[in-house]
């Protein structure tokens, strides 16, 4: 997949994302969304994946969990990546599950090496069943855990190392953490390996409406100007790579999340060569 930029799919988009004649333009979508046997959602996929890239960004495999992966979820994913062949597939460094109960969030955890051997095993499995491997996305963090074994790079670098796995870098999400526990999200984003940075994702936060200093990942505003100077720095030092516009709350016009959309891939051709990508058939 040539490093271009794209957006997140939105219902509300369909058809203007269908039209766009934009270069080197994809879309991501949660394959939480598309998990049916039918119906008009998987009709709108099945065409715009005819005419452009996917990729799966996953919410739901819980990889931090002390538990397996749901089995149920993982076949429904294998059988939504092989219908549409998505570029890639990501999920996130989170837990939302246990014992059957399902959470409204994507929760931390303590890095110790219990968690990263635990995750880890968690990654296999999921690649095992996907036959393919995934990239694994950086949290928002809001409040300091103790029981730290390892810092978050070298935890994310040693899940890459053991699995194979590529990273997918939210610089929103490394901006927010690094502000609300007060480290340097400069030092972070250069720890991280560039060779397994696969996807880079941009969104908006926000303030804590409780009136604290607390920053929110609320993907629900538009990239905040810090966070543009920070994917710049990561780019110059990594080469461009596919990055994503995330936008899930407050969701504006098509033509205004276009714009930058446009920021992000002009950025990336500034940083060297840049084909564009071409849609290949999907498998359907």
């Amino acid at each position: 997949m040539p490093p271009t930029a794209g957006l997140g799919l939105k219902p509300q988009h369909y058809a203007e994302a269908l039209a766009s004649d934009a270069k080197g333009l994809w879309f991501e979508v949660h394959p939480e969304n598309y998990m049916a046997a039918g119906g008009p959602r998987l009709r709108w996929l099945e065409a715009i994946r005819a005419r452009r890239p996917l990729s799966l960004h996953g919410v739901g495999l819980s990889l931090a969990a002390d538990v397996d992966p749901d089995p149920g979820h993982l076949a429904a994913l294998k059988a939504l990546a092989d219908r549409f062949a998505p570029f890639v597939v990501s999920e996130h460094l989170a837990w939302s599950a246990w014992r059957g109960v399902h959470q409204p969030d994507l929760l931390p955890f303590p890095r110790t090496r219990a968690a990263l051997d635990r995750i880890a095993a968690n990654i296999g499995r999921a690649q095992d069943v996907l036959g393919r491997t995934i990239l694994v996305e950086n949290p928002s963090l809001y409040l300091p855990l103790t029981g730290h074994d390892l810092d978050e790079t070298e935890f994310l670098a040693e899940l890459t190392r053991r699995t194979g796995c590529g990273l997918l870098v939210d610089v929103n999400n490394v901006f927010v953490s690094a502000s609300n526990l007060g480290y340097a999200a400069e030092t972070y984003l250069d720890a991280l390996p560039a060779d397994a940075i696969g996807e880079i994702h941009l969104a908006g936060h926000g303030a804590d409406e409780g009136g604290s200093a607390l920053l929110i990942d609320t993907h629900g505003a538009p990239v905040a100007e810090p966070v543009w100077a920070l994917y710049r720095r990561l780019i110059d030092r990594i080469g461009p790579r596919p990055t994503l516009i995330e936008r899930d709350d407050d969701i504006p016009a098509f033509d205004e999340l276009m714009a930058e959309r446009d920021r992000a891939h002009r950025m990336l051709l500034g940083t060297g060569a840049c084909a564009c990508p071409h849609a290949e058939p999907a498998h359907v």
